[in-house]
């Protein structure tokens, strides 16, 4: 299996304590979590051509993607 690139672990790499935390004690942050973590993967398997997907789809997947891991550290940056 291949390495995910862009996993919450390596992109907050000081934050994993609280993103474990608050995946147990908050229920929109571990919603946020899992669908970033859905989407990251439907990213990667679209980039690595595993599962291709429209180049347009793939942006706003992307975007998608961005605009969750805002809301996550908008959240670790508070905790």
């Amino acid at each position: 299996m291949s390495h995910t690139p862009h996993e919450l672990a390596e992109e907050f790499p000081d934050k994993i304590d609280a993103m474990s935390q608050l995946k147990q004690t908050d229920a929109h942050f571990a919603r946020l979590a899992d669908e970033y973590h859905e989407v990251n993967r439907v990213v990667h398997r679209a980039e690595t051509n595993v599962e291709p997907i429209e180049e347009l789809a793939e942006v706003d997947l992307r975007k998608k993607r961005a605009a969750l891991k805002d809301e996550i550290w908008a959240i670790l940056s508070k905790s």
